[in-house]
């Protein structure tokens, strides 16, 4: 290297990891458009400007009211914590959301029994999911058909 040159400056953040780079514009465009992950920025924002938060649920998932619908009840909605997915609204929130209570459902249900057991959300798709001993991932193993079965045919009829 010859005297009185100097080097380029090097980079502060290696190629791909400076901030502007495509994945974070990316990740404000996957906001806006899709709905599925999680609160859109749409949804956010009305939330926001016209939403009243009424309440949160033990999972965390919170509800709100604002303006009405065109047959005259309030409008109701909930922001999921995590992925949006109804059956992890539990039940006496469901009533609520639904119009069948009127008001929240810490001031409109009796306490809890002490016999109920908590709500499960959906499993279908999860490991958790139920598995009949035919089902292939439980192995594809079924009972063989016992003689109280007798498969249809058009001539005995």
């Amino acid at each position: 290297m010859l005297s009185g040159t100097t080097n380029p400056p090097e980079p502060a953040l290696p190629i791909g990891k400076q901030t502007g780079n495509p994945p974070a514009i990316m990740g404000i465009f996957k906001n806006i458009f899709t709905w599925w992950e999680g609160v859109g920025f749409g949804t956010w924002l009305g939330t926001k400007r016209f939403g009243t938060s009424v309440g949160e649920d033990l999972l965390g998932n919170r509800y709100f009211t604002g303006g009405t619908r065109t047959d005259g009840s309030p409008r109701r909605w909930v922001l999921y914590k995590g992925a949006n997915d109804s059956s992890r609204i539990p039940p006496d929130w469901y009533s609520w959301i639904h119009g069948q209570i009127d008001d929240v459902p810490d001031n409109a249900l009796p306490p809890a029994r002490a016999w109920e057991i908590a709500p499960t959300p959906n499993l279908t798709g999860t490991t958790a999911a139920y598995q009949p001993s035919g089902a292939l991932a439980a192995g594809g193993h079924r009972a063989s058909a016992t003689g109280d079965y007798e498969a249809w045919s058009p001539e005995s009829t």
